[in-house]
């Protein structure tokens, strides 16, 4: 593939750079924010090296090649000319990706894929009409360049010889694609996950349990098994009759939707919104974030690895 153009260079944004870059492509990369771009190279040096030190990284590559493979432009034109895909990652806000997604619009070639990593927004009815047959959302997950999985989901008119592009895009990094018949907001993972925050919000918020126990019944409960059973084949091991049982007998109530916490509230109105403040549900001891981050990483590829060497268990 041509040039990939990154629009908007935090969290997100640099991570998918990375990726794109160690496997072959040349990247381009910018953000409105000028400390956003400037951070840009020290994020990525950072996780490049870990992965290094995880023997999860191609040979041959160090800042110089990477500050080649990877560009970053302070204006908008000269990072998306010539693009044959555009990744658009900036905030999760409809009208800063509406007027986004007009001014792609007049600056790239007809033949241009638009990509979303939105997690949530629908930015269909954001995109031109005259960009939909191209216009897709790749909703990449933190860090990206450990975790696999990508969501690549169609518009109601994107063309599906882009989706299969796109697919094999994902493929060729390495990477997991899920590709789903049409847009949701959180897709599979993401509305998983929010089930899970649901009730773990109730849980805390009527002190049935701490966060402590509660994330050690995720630790070494659930996440014992899914990783080689996934849910579904679970299900399977346990007996579909107990699952059917299980729902018969009502025996479990889903929280009532709720748009806000009190254990949470409490939290960020003490300023302990995480590890970035240093104190969230946990205190983190006064340790540097990118400490933290960098731990973080290191766990996580020495769980992949593992994971890689103990497989999965499969059916059909």
């Amino acid at each position: 593939m041509a040039e990939i153009a990154i629009v908007g260079g935090g969290l997100m944004g640099h991570g998918i750079a990375l990726v794109l870059a160690l496997h072959g492509h040349a990247v381009r990369i910018t953000d409105t924010d000028a400390q956003t771009r400037a951070r840009v190279p020290a994020l990525m040096d950072s996780a490049l090296a870990t992965l290094q030190e995880a023997g999860a990284a191609p040979e041959g590559w160090d800042s110089a090649r990477l500050a080649q493979a990877v560009r970053i432009e302070a204006d908008l034109e000269p990072a998306v000319a010539g693009a044959s895909l555009v990744i658009e990652a900036i905030t999760e806000n409809p009208e800063a990706k509406r007027a986004l997604f007009a001014a792609l619009d007049r600056l790239c070639a007809a033949d241009t894929i638009l990509a979303s990593n939105t997690s949530y927004l629908d930015v269909f009815p954001l995109i031109p009409e005259a960009r939909q047959a191209r216009a897709l959302v790749m909703h990449w997950y933190t860090p990206p360049y450990i975790v696999d999985l990508v969501d690549v989901v169609p518009g109601p008119g994107t063309d599906p010889a882009v989706i299969a592009a796109m697919r094999d895009l994902v493929l060729g990094l390495g990477q997991v694609p899920i590709v789903l018949k049409r847009f949701i907001p959180g897709y599979v993972a993401n509305r998983i996950q929010s089930a899970i925050s649901a009730e773990v919000f109730r849980l805390l918020d009527e002190g049935i349990a701490a966060p402590r126990d509660i994330d050690d019944a995720i630790i070494h409960g659930l996440s014992l098994r899914i990783p080689i059973l996934g849910h579904l084949a679970k299900a399977d091991f346990t007996g579909l009759e107990l699952t059917q049982r299980a729902l018969a007998n009502a025996s479990y109530a889903p929280p009532l939707p709720r748009t806000r916490s009190d254990t949470l509230d409490a939290l960020c109105a003490e300023g302990r919104t995480g590890v970035m403040a240093g104190r969230g549900y946990f205190d983190w001891g006064g340790r540097e974030p990118a400490e933290l981050f960098r731990e973080r990483d290191r766990k996580l590829l020495a769980l992949k690895t593992a994971m890689a060497g103990i497989g999965r268990m499969e059916g059909t």
